[in-house]
């Protein structure tokens, strides 16, 4: 059966103009991300992985190029709220409950309030915070907080999730923990994810594909299809074939860094 790209780039090429010049984020960027994929982008930093990734969303313009998502321009795609984007703060409003906030997308998109209650309830036990609707985020974890952020873009049930380092602030014991819970959300929801990382170790444990990018400007040097089962305990990152995979991603950032 032929794979479905959901996301498309050719020779995609982004420049800044800065007072201090040109500043060449992207360039000759080609992906094909499929219908299910958990993609993750890991390079070091200002090599152009959030840069793609809000290109994806429509966020930044390229200079050149093609990119399509869901068939459609982003621009368009982001109009038909086809992505949910997370990022790398919670970005939680203070003064609204966690239900409050998780409703917030679907109040602008005018749905009903019986739809609301009943798609906030869904996502909130998606992303195990059953019963702290009525809870204001200084009341939550830091890790909580993240999952309601999660559960936010979840809500209006887009067949995309793009999150840019979502995860990146959080201590190695509580992300450990959302890797596992977030692996268990893709294998339910089917979810198409895009997922920005610096760390090796997430990167290889949480994707199908793992996209390895270099420096100035920012270019693909390696794209790693995994060969780890779906079904994935964290103590695979113990297995000789999760550190062979971590090798080849150290591998190919350490080029990455040679070329530049």
């Amino acid at each position: 059966m032929k794979e479905t790209s959901t996301i498309t780039a050719k020779n995609l090429n982004l420049t800044f103009e800065t007072n201090d010049g040109p500043v060449h984020a992207l360039k000759d960027v080609s992906l094909d991300i499929n219908k299910g994929d958990f993609v993750s982008f890991i390079g070091p930093s200002g090599c152009g992985k959030t840069t793609f990734l809000r290109c994806i969303a429509g966020l930044e313009t390229p200079t050149s190029g093609e990119i399509s998502v869901n068939g459609m321009t982003p621009d368009e795609a982001r109009r038909a709220r086809a992505y949910g984007y997370v990022f790398q703060a919670a970005g939680l409003y203070p003064w609204r409950t966690i239900g409050g906030n998780i409703r917030l997308p679907l109040e602008i998109m005018g749905f009903s309030k019986s739809e609301m209650a009943e798609r906030v309830g869904r996502v909130m036990e998606l992303v195990d915070l059953a019963g702290f609707e009525k809870k204001f985020p200084w009341q939550l974890s830091g890790g909580m907080q993240q999952r309601a952020s999660i559960a936010r873009a979840l809500a209006f049930d887009a067949d995309i999730l793009l999150m840019d380092e979502p995860f990146g602030a959080l201590d190695e014991i509580v992300r450990d923990h959302l890797n596992e819970q977030l692996l268990q959300l893709w294998a339910r929801t089917e979810k198409t994810i895009g997922f920005v990382t610096h760390s090796i170790p997430e990167a290889v444990y949480l994707s199908t594909k793992i996209v390895v990018m270099s420096p100035r400007p920012g270019r693909i040097s390696d794209v790693i299809d995994s060969p780890l089962p779906k079904e994935r305990p964290l103590d695979i990152r113990d297995t000789p074939e999760f550190i062979e995979i971590a090798h080849r991603v150290r591998d190919g950032l350490r080029a990455g860094h040679l070329d530049d």
